[in-house]
């Protein structure tokens, strides 16, 4: 079996991520709804501004969410867009060890002062 490993295009698709931000948004405001009662026996007055406040509270949530993602994916290189990711994204690549070094002894320097 195969083993294919998503590119990164495939991670940023635009669609995805206002779908993140948008159900982050709906789940701050049904949580917001919920805590200010607006689902038990209310005044008009009261269900009003439950509603009001989880509208904005989804709003803020939704912007907040859409920007933090967008800011992350500016950490990605766009020259490695194409290629395939077989390591974590934001790690150096690994420094392969010079020929008659023991690749154990760099690792293992334990300072006894």
């Amino acid at each position: 079996m195969s083993h294919d490993s998503p590119t990164r295009r495939d991670l940023m698709k635009p669609l995805q991520l206002l779908g993140l931000a948008f159900g982050a948004a709906l789940f701050a405001g049904v949580v917001t709804l919920v805590s200010m009662g607006f689902f038990q026996q209310r005044t008009a007055d009261e269900a009003q501004r439950a509603v009001v406040t989880a509208l904005v509270i989804a709003g803020i949530s939704f912007i907040a969410v859409l920007l933090i993602v967008s800011l992350l994916l500016l950490a990605v290189d766009p020259a490695q867009v194409t290629k395939q990711i077989d390591r974590p994204v934001l790690f150096d690549e690994p420094e392969a060890p010079e020929h008659g070094e023991n690749p154990d002894a760099a690792a293992s320097t334990d300072p006894k002062d």
